[in-house]
């Protein structure tokens, strides 16, 4: 009785590791590339300043439950930039204020946590198509913003404001993406995708300093391609 027992076992644990064999359980690697950001208010009287660009880098760790089906995650730095033009009351001393528009273009630094459910084709020649669905948990490490001030008959600019006070420390975002991998031999392979990161969390701090009835609101998102290689 135990003979086919262990028989069995054999067979089985070489069928499992023969299966196991046909793919890389894991994988690591890097990435950067740049980003197109935006910032996408939520506050009657403001309004978008447009699409600027940024850069991102970052490490890569794919953990695969089946051949084609994994989880995405790792690290990621993204400087993101985007612009608003708003309501303000600028002070110059007690007894001289104006209030006009302020058109201010933001540099924001993350350290983002990404975890995605990627889907990969099998190989087509050297090529895998992939698409991801997921969460990114972003940390503000850094925000600057170049200010320009316009009230008409009076204006006023400034560079590389620290306005981390001004912003939320946490970031919450959806990532959408799909790309290519393209096999360089063994387990090495360049990938190139594209990458859709919309936030749904307020990024802003604070009230309105003409209406502090208003609080500031917005969204930050960004588009971005990112060139990487796995080992």
């Amino acid at each position: 009785m135990k003979k086919p027992i262990i028989i069995f076992s054999i067979l089985l644990f070489l069928c499992t590791g023969a299966a196991y064999s046909q793919h890389k359980p894991f994988v690591f690697g890097f990435k950067a590339g740049p980003n197109l950001g935006w910032m996408k208010p939520d506050t009657k009287g403001y309004e978008s300043d447009g699409v600027k660009p940024g850069f991102s880098w970052g490490f890569i760790a794919d953990f695969f439950l089946m051949e084609n089906y994994g989880i995405a995650t790792g690290f990621d730095v993204i400087f993101l930039n985007g612009g608003l033009k708003m309501p303000h009351q600028y002070v110059v001393d007690e007894t001289t204020k104006y209030e006009g528009t302020l058109t201010r273009e933001y540099s924001l630094k993350y350290i983002q946590l990404p975890v995605s459910l990627l889907m990969r084709t099998n190989p087509l020649g050297k090529f895998r198509i992939y698409g991801q669905i997921g969460f990114g948990a972003n940390f503000l490490i850094g925000a600057k913003a170049d200010d320009e001030f316009n009230a008409g008959t009076y204006s006023e600019t400034s560079e590389d404001e620290d306005i981390y006070d001004d912003m939320t420390f946490m970031r919450a975002a959806l990532i959408l993406g799909a790309g290519a991998e393209f096999s360089l031999g063994g387990s090495t392979a360049l990938t190139a995708g594209i990458a859709f990161n919309n936030g749904f969390l307020d990024v802003l701090n604070g009230q309105n300093t003409v209406d502090p009835s208003l609080n500031n609101k917005a969204l930050a998102n960004f588009l971005s391609l990112d060139v990487g290689i796995v080992f």
